[in-house]
């Protein structure tokens, strides 16, 4: 489909509501003005990018009622597209031969907060020793609080051998070092006997992958 087939279906779908329609006005694809009403401005391109959404944005210099159309998708739209041009404020139709879907109004957008998932993560930061990730990188594991927990015990049950999880909570100032042993989320830990754990081979293997972490704790 081209920019120009879309034309048409768009300027039918805003006369349909009393709009007047004309294109190319300016560097507006589409321009629709219904009496003393803002203009309505509306982009077109055969597939959604970039340089759609860039275009959306500056039309938004001479109108808050700004749209982006796109042929309709074989598969429904994909609701990052939605949340994206919601975010920044533009609607969103999608041309399917004559039929335009209106799948998003322009409006102005304030992101909702999510004050437990904040607390979240200001309590992973403060709980985290150092900064032993880097930044974008996936060669290994992250380093959350809980792992740094876990390497901790994993440390001391290298240097001290099989322990009580009293000694290793104590010696290792970890309070949760028990539901971390007991739980073995990463297959570190082997259970000798009732309250007695020792390293098993993949904590030793942790002992390499992290061993530039385990240094400095």
């Amino acid at each position: 489909m081209l920019e120009t087939q879309l034309y048409l279906p768009v300027k039918r779908f805003l006369e349909r509501q009393g709009y007047e329609v004309k294109s190319e006005i300016g560097e507006c694809d589409v321009m629709a003005v219904r009496g003393q009403e803002p203009p309505v401005i509306v982009e077109l391109k055969t597939s959604f990018n970039l340089q759609l959404l860039l275009q959306g944005i500056d039309r938004q210099s001479v109108t808050d009622h700004v749209y982006l159309a796109v042929p309709e998708p074989k598969q429904s739209l994909n609701k990052d597209v939605l949340r994206l041009c919601k975010r920044l404020g533009l609607g969103m139709l999608t041309v399917n031969g004559e039929w335009v879907e209106a799948w998003l109004d322009p409006a102005p957008y304030q992101p909702r907060k999510y004050p437990k998932r904040k607390a979240a993560l200001l309590k992973e930061f403060q709980r985290r020793v150092g900064d032993p990730n880097s930044g974008g990188s996936s060669k290994r594991p992250l380093v959350t609080a809980y792992r740094q927990d876990a390497l901790r015990c994993v440390k001391y049950l290298k240097n001290s051998g099989p322990s009580k999880l009293s000694e290793i909570t104590t010696q290792t100032k970890v309070a949760r070092a028990a539901a971390i042993l007991r739980s073995d989320v990463y297959g570190w830990f082997f259970k000798v006997e009732r309250g007695t754990y020792t390293l098993s081979p993949k904590g030793d293997d942790a002992l390499k992958i992290f061993a530039d972490f385990l240094a400095v704790i």
